[in-house]
């Protein structure tokens, strides 16, 4: 069996699919990413931070 890897959602993708991949990749709604995203982002201002480093540096899904 293939270890799993995480790759920007291209399917369930608002702005860069990073949410969406996460999701994926730990099996879990997208919603609930989102509003620990949104929490980070209100509470630590680290969100955004985190949410545009795994953007730039996570590659697209592959055969989609």
């Amino acid at each position: 069996m293939a270890p799993k890897k995480f790759y920007l959602s291209s399917t369930d993708c608002k702005i860069g699919g990073v949410c969406g991949g996460l999701a994926e990749y730990f099996n879990i709604d997208s919603t609930l990413v989102r509003a620990a995203f949104l929490f980070l982002f209100l509470t630590f201002c680290s969100g955004l931070l985190a949410y545009i480093i795994l953007w730039l540096i996570a590659p697209k899904q592959p055969g989609i």
